[in-house]
C-alpha cells in the first residue's frame, strides 16, 4: 500500500511495485480459451432482464471518486471508484432477479478508504458474491476482494500485498541546485508535512510512521476475520510483498486456483441454476 503526500497528507493503498503488462480495457478475458468463451457466450445468452448474476469489474486504481480526468476515454478503464461499486452492489442486492454477484479484479490497489467501502458493500450483500483475480488482486484490490465469499486466481496472479508505503520523491536537492526556496506558510507545526519540497523531520517522520503502523494493523486485522486466519500468521504474511496465486492458496488468503470456468461452477452451486450475466 502507499500512503501518497501531497500538501495535505493523503493515503493510498497501492502495492509497491509497479504494474506490469498492457493497460485493461473495461470488459477484458483472459484464461483458457474455453472459459473465455463460455462466459462470453453467458453475457450474451439473453436480454438483461432474463440475467441473474451482476458482473462487476474492480481494474485499474481505486478511489473513491471519479475526477474528469479519470472519466477520459484513455483512462477510464484504469480507474475503479467506489461510489460506482457500492451502487451496483446495492442496486443488485434489491434486485429480486438477481441472485449473486460477480467481481473481476485486476488492480493493485489504491484508496483504503475505497478498499473498505467495496469490501464493506460486498459483506452487506445478502447475496452469494465470488472475486476472480486476474492478473493482479493487491493491496486495496485485495482489501475489497476479502469482502466476498470466494476468491478464485490464477497460480500466476499476484496476490497481497498487505502493507502499507508513504513513500515519495524528496525534491529539496534539486530545489537547491536551482535555486530555489521553498517558504513554509503554515499555522500548524504538522501542516505542510509530507511535501516534497521541505525536508522532512525526525518528528515529521515519526508522526507519519505512527499513521502507516495504524492503517496495517487494520489491514492485518481485516485478512485475520474474514479469511478466518490466526492474526500471529497474517502479521507474518504482511510484510509487504504479493504472491503468486498458488502461494495464496497455500496461505489461506484466496480459496481456489482458477478462472471463469471455476467461477461459473461456484455460482450455479450457489444459485441453483445456470449463471447468466449482466452487467450495467
Amino acid at each position: 500500500m502507499r500512503l501518497i503526500i501531497t500538501r495535505t497528507v493523503v493515503v493510498y493503498l497501492l502495492v509497491t511495485f509497479l504494474i506490469f503488462g498492457t493497460l485493461k480495457l473495461l470488459l477484458s478475458w483472459g484464461g483458457p480459451v474455453e472459459d473465455r468463451d463460455a462466459s462470453l457466450a453467458s453475457l450474451s445468452s439473453g436480454p438483461v432482464e432474463d440475467c441473474n448474476v451482476f458482473w462487476i469489474n474492480l481494474h485499474g486504481d481505486v478511489v473513491t471518486y471519479k475526477t474528469p480526468e479519470d472519466n477520459n476515454e484513455y483512462t477510464a478503464s484504469d480507474v475503479t471508484d467506489s461510489e460506482s461499486i457500492i451502487s451496483l452492489v446495492s442496486d443488485a442486492k434489491f434486485d429480486p432477479k438477481i441472485k449473486a454477484v460477480f467481481l473481476e479484479i485486476d488492480s493493485a490497489g489504491g484508496s483504503p478508504v475505497g478498499g473498505e467501502e467495496i469490501f464493506n458493500v460486498f459483506k452487506n450483500l445478502g447475496k452469494p458474491s465470488v472475486a476472480m483475480i486476474r492478473d493482479v488482486g493487491a493491496s486495496a484490490a485485495y482489501m475489497a476482494a476479502i469482502g466476498t465469499d470466494r476468491i478464485i486466481a490464477s497460480k500466476f496472479s499476484d496476490v497481497g500485498s498487505i502493507g502499507v508505503t508513504m513513500s515519495y520523491l524528496d525534491n529539496v536537492q534539486k530545489n537547491i541546485k536551482e535555486g530555489r526556496t521553498y517558504n513554509s506558510l503554515s499555522t500548524g507545526k504538522y501542516k505542510d508535512m509530507g511535501d516534497p519540497d521541505k525536508p522532512l523531520t525526525a518528528e515529521e517522520k515519526a508522526l507519519i510512521m505512527r499513521d502507516l503502523q495504524i492503517s496495517h494493523n487494520n489491514f492485518v486485522k481485516m485478512v485475520a476475520e474474514n479469511r478466518n486466519l490466526e492474526l500471529a500468521k497474517v502479521e507474518k504474511l504482511a510484510d509487504g510483498s504479493s504472491m503468486p496465486g498458488e502461494m495464496a492458496l497455500q496461505n489461506g488468503l484466496i480459496d481456489e486456483i482458477g478462472s471463469y470456468k471455476e467461477a461459473r461452477e461456484y455460482l450455479k452451486s450457489q444459485i441453483g441454476a445456470e449463471p447468466v450475466y449482466c452487467w450495467e
